[in-house]
């Protein structure tokens, strides 16, 4: 296998992992988190949205959560924004980083942010001069790019076509997003071998569920096409609240242990995840989908039970 020796761990729990659960999370509670996650190394993190609070209650509390994270200048801090307004919301409160999601499929878009993916393009013009403006880092996530809940089959080409229009545009990174888990590793390692091969010198990122048990092995297939950068959620918690079954982030802890016990570095202290997962589940009150916070790392090993005389 032809695979990078290190990759990069872009840590979403905190916003698409929270997102969809029932228990909201005081400031407090997420900073402990936070804390966790910095002291396991993790340096790259996706703290929360710029969302309208009725839509999505679990992110109200992100401007005050962000109050406190502002003095770890050393790590990436990004809030995902939908629109203007929200890139304006993180703008006041000095955000220097942002996540800007749109959808390659209409219907998804339109049941996410209210636009076509069109509109959507359209409006990006604005955020991109906005951030430019004021020195704000962009990053962009096109959701169902491997397939839409709603439409089905997302076409390839639709997927190039949409990147080629988002290079127009002075941006840091551009992820695709598997928004439900419908992503195989065959259709994963062709699409992001085509996408690496046709711009070798852009940022390209992969976001996967495991809503269909297919999480690791999609990570597994985009290594293999050259993507060395994969956003993950700590316990495997999370989901899109607008994409029908689109519970199951994959778990940050099973990405890092899988890809160390390949030999490649992440850079992140597993045992400081891990403990961090555990925390997590006693915070959210139920079992995580996580799977390495359970039966611990492959390297444990056991004592050899008594025999019964």
């Amino acid at each position: 296998m032809n695979l990078a020796d290190t990759v990069t761990i872009y840590e979403v729990g905190l916003r698409d992992g929270l997102q969809l659960e029932s228990k909201i999370l005081t400031v407090d509670e997420k900073i402990e988190i936070f804390s966790m996650l910095q002291k396991a190394n993790v340096t790259e993190i996706e703290f929360g949205s710029f969302v309208h609070p009725k839509l999505v209650p679990q992110m109200a509390n992100t401007a005050s959560f962000y109050s406190h994270l502002m003095r770890y200048d050393e790590m990436q801090l990004v809030a995902l924004v939908p629109n203007l307004k929200g890139l304006e919301l993180a703008k006041q409160i000095g955000v220097k980083s942002v996540n800007y999601v749109f959808s390659a499929s209409d219907t998804h878009n339109e049941q996410n942010v209210r636009q076509t993916t069109e509109q959507s393009l359209e409006n990006f013009k604005y955020l991109t001069q906005f951030a430019s403006d004021n020195d704000i880092i962009l990053n962009v996530t096109v959701a169902t790019s491997f397939g839409c809940p709603f439409e089905g089959t997302v076409p390839p080409q639709r997927i190039m076509n949409l990147i080629e229009k988002l290079l127009l545009h002075n941006i840091n990174r551009i992820t695709l997003a598997d928004t439900t888990g419908m992503a195989n590793p065959k259709q994963v390692y062709n699409l992001t071998k085509k996408v690496v091969n046709e711009w070798h010198n852009v940022k390209f990122g992969c976001h996967f569920h495991n809503t269909r048990g297919m999480g690791l092995t999609n990570i597994l297939a985009g290594l293999e096409a050259g993507i060395t950068i994969f956003d993950a959620s700590l316990g495997g918690i999370g989901g899109c609240p607008f994409a029908p079954g689109a519970t199951g982030n994959v778990c940050t802890e099973d990405v890092v242990h899988m890809l160390e016990e390949m030999g490649i570095d992440t850079t992140i202290n597993l045992d400081g995840l891990i403990a961090a997962s555990h925390r997590l589940k006693e915070l959210l009150e139920h079992e995580l989908p996580g799977q390495v916070a359970k039966a611990g790392k492959s390297s444990r090993l056991y004592p050899v039970p008594n025999k019964i005389s």
